[in-house]
């Protein structure tokens, strides 16, 4: 049995009520980074997983990477989450909403789009190692456990579960 992904309407934080996800460029590198290190999901003893991390621009430009945007009430961009799609093997290798984008459906965008980029890609599934506080938002949009991931340390000190979206 295959998962769907189901999107809902979302609920955005732009003055005109619109997202636009659009490929990541070079300059967003920052932006990106930004948005990773200051996770509120990522304190206490989950911190030094992204202590030091950074998205720089050769990520970007080697792998599928895809941000969500909206315009503020000056005009101006802002960043709401973003995500990366290594093509192979496949897998989600990061996704990331900012914390003030939390919880107006960014997220589930981003994994709509994701799913849509990999079926265009010719993937019929696409691997997640998850955080551990994330795997009930994976499995909420979709993906099937399959399995967990050893600790890894000194960085990664505890299992993180293994996940799978089946691409129809």
């Amino acid at each position: 049995m295959r998962n769907t992904l189901l999107v809902k309407p979302i609920i955005t934080p732009a003055a005109d009520g619109s997202v636009t996800i659009r490929r990541a460029v070079a300059r967003d590198a920052k932006r990106l980074t930004r948005i990773v290190r200051s996770s509120r999901a990522y304190e206490g003893p989950y911190a030094p997983m992204i202590a030091g991390y950074r998205v720089g621009s050769a990520y970007i430009e080697a792998h599928r990477v895809f941000v969500a945007v909206s315009l503020d009430e000056h005009g101006r961009e802002q960043v709401l989450g973003f995500y990366s799609l290594v093509l192979a093997p496949p897998e989600l290798d990061l996704l990331f909403v900012a914390d003030r984008a939390q919880g107006l459906g960014i997220g589930r965008l981003l994994v709509a789009h994701m799913a849509s980029e990999a079926r265009a890609a010719g993937l019929d599934r696409v691997r997640v190692v998850s955080h551990p506080p994330a795997e009930g938002f994976y499995l909420g949009v979709g993906a099937v456990r399959t399995g967990t991931v050893a600790a890894n340390p000194p960085a990664v000190a505890w299992d993180r579960p293994e996940l799978e979206f089946l691409i129809p």
